[in-house]
């Protein structure tokens, strides 16, 4: 099926471009999301006429999206979520979560704007696409823990892992030290019964 877009369509082409796609992907994306449409003479006779405004529109939206992007790309944004002891999340972190958290920083994101490559089922950071305009993309990045005080850890640079490893070594240490003072103690009992002893032997040596 044979199409005139209204826009630039990643992988397909730019505005006032005629291609070939499934009729599906016209008749389900393309045609309902005013994207694109069919390449009739009408319809192609009707674009030339409003190209211009057209144009004119995809530019002020586009410097939009442009300032909006200045402000999004780089930014992190916390999602709490509960996870095993080995960092995998109980289910996964999705489109809407991530439009939600970054609503509630102040920018108003939908949630068919944002796109994650690879399912987040992990705790950690992850990288995500904020599609602002067909040409402008700002990435950000979830960071996914278990509470707000892991989340700021890990934003410090630490994976969960390390962050298990330093707990394991912390209680390894705290153990040790127990261990260290009950020896200590023992030790102290010992020499106090070596002396007790001794005075004792010394005491009958006399007698």
């Amino acid at each position: 099926m044979q199409v005139i877009l209204l826009e630039r369509v990643a992988k397909l082409g730019q505005m006032g471009d005629v291609v070939d796609v499934k009729s599906g992907y016209a008749r389900n994306f393309l045609l309902p999301q005013g994207k694109a449409l069919t390449a009739s003479k009408a319809n192609i006779a009707q674009f030339e006429s409003q190209k211009a405004q057209l144009e004119a529109n995809n530019l002020e939206t586009r410097k939009e999206a442009e300032a909006m992007a200045q402000r999004l790309d780089g930014q992190q944004f916390v999602v709490i979520r509960a996870a095993s002891d080995g960092g995998n999340l109980y289910g996964s972190v999705t489109t809407r979560d991530a439009s939600n958290v970054a609503t509630e920083e102040g920018f108003t994101i939908e949630r068919k704007q944002v796109l994650i490559r690879q399912p987040i089922k992990t705790l950690g950071l992850h990288e995500i696409e904020v599609h602002l305009h067909p040409e402008v993309v700002a990435k950000v990045h979830l960071n996914v823990a278990r509470s707000p005080e892991e989340a700021e850890l890990q934003a410090s640079g630490k994976s969960i892992q390390e962050l298990a490893a330093e707990e394991e070594a912390a209680a390894d240490f705290e153990i040790a030290e127990l261990f260290d003072d009950i020896g200590a103690a023992t030790s102290e009992d010992e020499d106090l019964a070596e002396a007790v002893a001794e005075e004792e032997e010394a005491s009958e040596d006399k007698a």
